[in-house]
């Protein structure tokens, strides 16, 4: 017996162009041989009877002889015995061109699997898919020094080749990578170097491999979210080389948490702090120490802010943010009897 084409694609015979293509598109990126490194040879037999499926089903014409006389009537070139011309005027043969989807018959001769796929999701392949989890043989980031990023083996996912119709918008699209840094460096600016090894067409059809250095100049105050971009810096995809785009992120900091400009901190006083007043110092993140003293009674969970001690602006360099303290008041485990009468007498004198 032949291939069912229907059911390979998990379509009814009824089915339509639409659903034709929603099918395909749906196994064709499941089973994609890039996507099954461990087993490929398996994947790449699916991928091509999908592909076949869809080349076969898409056409009218081809649908026709296959819903006849199925995969042996088209492999076969002409109708099986006692077949006769099948509808068709004086038992014309039919096999497929090597087309593509609603391509002639000139001689059976199935389409590169990778073709088909490209027709439907841009010549950009995995690569070029937007949002659709597609890989591609994107720049890879590698430590180079000390104050090189570590982006060892980096692998990365292309955006904006493909619009919801599934056609090439047929224009380099980007990589995007995240570069993180400490808050210290937001805070003051710094320089981060990258080294690319990039992809890039040779004669022949082959891959050429070049490196450069890329240097990431971070602004004093830039927020996480903020986009670098590197024009024609990645791989060439077919249509021009990608751009790179580098994507902040903010680590965590032992002491100080960002909200905009200011900075967040907690600071813990004892009771007695607490009560009686209390000096104490703290680092800023431009490494000035600076102390922070009261007199009056705080209570738990009290803010105060200190306009002038938060993060730099990043569009006014010589202003800041501001300082926001909260305060947690550390309760004694117990007291003893002596120590409570004191504080009930004290607490007396205080009404």
């Amino acid at each position: 017996m032949g291939k069912d084409y229907y059911n390979i694609l998990g379509v009814n015979k009824s089915a339509s162009e639409d659903e034709l293509k929603k099918a395909y598109r749906k196994l064709a990126l499941k089973w994609h041989p890039d996507r099954h490194a461990g087993d490929k040879n398996e994947a790449e037999v699916k991928f091509k009877d999908i592909s076949e499926a869809y080349e076969v089903l898409s056409d009218k014409q081809k649908r026709q002889v296959y819903d006849t006389y199925g995969e042996e009537g088209l492999k076969g070139g002409a109708p099986p015995s006692g077949g006769g011309g099948g509808g068709f005027p004086g038992g014309t043969t039919f096999s497929f061109t090597s087309g593509g989807p609603g391509g002639g018959f000139a001689g059976f001769n199935p389409s590169n699997p990778e073709d088909i796929f490209a027709q439907l999701f841009g010549s950009g392949g995995l690569g070029g898919l937007s949002g659709m989890g597609g890989r591609s043989r994107s720049s890879q980031f590698m430590d180079t020094s000390d104050d090189m990023g570590s982006y060892g083996g980096f692998q990365s996912f292309g955006g904006g080749g493909a619009n919801a119709g599934g056609m090439s918008s047929r224009r380099p699209n980007e990589v995007t990578r995240p570069l993180a840094c400490t808050l210290e460096e937001l805070y003051n600016g710094c320089t981060k170097k990258l080294k690319v090894t990039r992809q890039q067409p040779g004669p022949s059809g082959t891959q050429s491999t070049s490196e450069k250095v890329l240097q990431v100049d971070v602004k004093p105050g830039w927020k996480a979210g903020t986009k670098i971009r590197f024009q024609k810096e990645g791989d060439d995809t077919g249509y021009g080389p990608r751009d790179i785009v580098f994507v902040l992120e903010e680590k965590p900091h032992a002491l100080f948490k960002r909200d905009g400009n200011d900075l967040k901190i907690d600071l813990t006083l004892t009771l007695e702090e607490a009560l009686c007043g209390f000096k104490k110092p703290i680092q800023l993140l431009s490494g000035k120490t600076i102390q922070v003293s009261n007199t009056s009674v705080i209570k738990p969970g009290q803010v105060s802010r200190m306009a002038g001690y938060g993060m730099r602006l990043s569009k006014q360099p010589n202003s800041f943010g501001a300082l926001v303290i909260t305060y947690k008041i550390q309760f004694p485990a117990s007291l003893t009897l002596s120590q409570k009468e004191k504080i009930r007498e004290a607490l007396a004198e205080s009404h």
